[in-house]
């Protein structure tokens, strides 16, 4: 048997067929999630245990002034940070600095208070 041959380099000459790749599109949460890696925090099992243990210490009420509401339906709760914690670890895990809000507490009148204090 004789010896192969290696084959001409061609991969130079070669013109590109794809053109160019249409940029990543990604979902408003994975575009989070990439700017602000902290927010994986959020899955995993230590807050969801530090979460669970807020809403029981509230006793499922919404510690927002003037609110109350008590609902042991745990889709109206969240789990607030009462000072913004912006990646602090430390902030983050605090159960002092978690409370418990209801859903229409936290998505409105927690949001125009935290937007108003970065706004001055």
């Amino acid at each position: 048997m004789g010896k192969l041959k290696t084959l001409p380099h061609r991969l130079a000459s070669l013109k590109p067929s794809l053109g160019s790749l249409p940029p990543v599109e990604r979902s408003d949460d994975a575009t989070r999630r990439l700017n602000a890696p902290w927010r994986k925090w959020y899955g995993t099992a230590r807050w969801q245990k530090l979460r669970l243990a807020t809403w029981r210490r509230d006793l499922f009420t919404c510690q927002w002034p003037g609110c109350g509401r008590v609902t042991a339906d745990t889709l109206q709760l969240v789990a607030d940070h009462k000072i913004p914690h912006r990646g602090d670890e430390r902030l983050f895990w605090d159960e002092s600095n978690v409370q418990t809000l209801c859903k229409p507490c936290h998505d409105s009148r927690k949001q125009r208070a935290e937007n108003a204090a970065r706004r001055s």
